[in-house]
């Protein structure tokens, strides 16, 4: 596998203001340059944009059945290691955040054994914070 490099990801949010407050305080993200109408992130290494779009939200959001729960189509976010995702989920809990999924373990004491949340931003678009027991198995079938 080649050297892993940082992704770009630009999303659409329907107010700079709430969505910059949410990024940088509830998930803790540091902010890079701006404009009137978009704002840069450190997401953990990479490089996230909320792009102002009028109108973003939306309530009939896609879902795929997953081990028994309706997972968000589209989605995104991190890989984060095990103590990480589990302070994370802790902040995200005193925050007061409506998580989709509620943080839980999949597969316990398989291989693959993961933590994995999904919940969404001011905006609607949908994002997972996941962790691997092992790392290794992050690709492993």
């Amino acid at each position: 596998m080649s050297k892993l490099t940082p992704f770009h990801l630009a999303i659409p949010v329907d107010d700079i203001k709430k969505n910059r407050k949410f990024y940088k305080e509830v998930i803790g993200c540091s902010e890079g340059r701006s404009d009137k109408n978009w704002v840069d992130f450190d997401f953990y290494g990479h490089q996230l944009v909320i792009h102002y779009k009028p109108g973003t939200g939306d309530s009939s959001l896609h879902t795929n059945p997953v081990d028994g729960h309706d997972v968000p189509v589209p989605h995104f976010g991190v890989v984060l290691e095990w103590n990480d995702w589990h302070t994370l989920s802790e902040r995200l809990q005193k925050e007061g955040i409506n998580f989709e999924i509620e943080p839980h373990i999949r597969f316990q004491g398989q291989p693959g054994e993961q933590a994995t949340m999904f919940f969404y931003d001011p905006a609607g678009n949908a994002l997972e914070f996941k962790s691997f027991k092992d790392p290794k198995n992050l690709f492993a079938k």
